[in-house]
């Protein structure tokens, strides 16, 4: 097996895993929540509203604060609907795993022991643009 055919079982692992699982579902069941496209939709706006009153030359800070105190609402809204906290819970999970993931492999393309290599937080180098994220 080739290198290729073996990336492709770990993409094929990866699907399998509970925690990719919990997050697809997740994912589904607040695409599917009216409510919360409808939040989503209304921050959406309120955030091109604002981008349009921020590009102008002569812009009116009243509005400017008015969107973004809109926009706040809307966040703190979203972020309370239980179907976004599942999603957001499990999407925490599963970003923790891409991060083992890709840290084994970066370090083992850099030479270290494939077998003990692994994410730690203390890897962080403070220079985010080489790194697969922490947040």
């Amino acid at each position: 097996m080739d290198i290729i055919e073996q990336a492709r079982e770990i993409g094929k692992a990866i699907q399998k895993d509970d925690r990719f699982v919990k997050m697809r579902t997740a994912e589904q069941a607040a695409e599917e929540d009216k409510d919360l496209q409808d939040l989503i939709g209304q921050y959406n706006l309120k955030h091109m509203s604002l981008q349009n009153e921020l590009q102008k030359q002569e812009r009116d800070e009243d509005k400017v604060k008015s969107y973004q105190q809109s926009m706040n609402a809307l966040y703190e809204s979203i972020m309370k609907n239980p179907h976004m906290e599942t999603y957001s819970r499990a999407r925490v999970d599963f970003d923790g795993l891409m991060r083992r993931v890709n840290a084994i492999i970066q370090q083992s393309a850099q030479g270290a022991d494939p077998e003990t290599a692994d994410y730690t937080e203390s890897a962080c180098a403070g220079d985010c643009s080489a790194c697969a994220g922490c947040h």
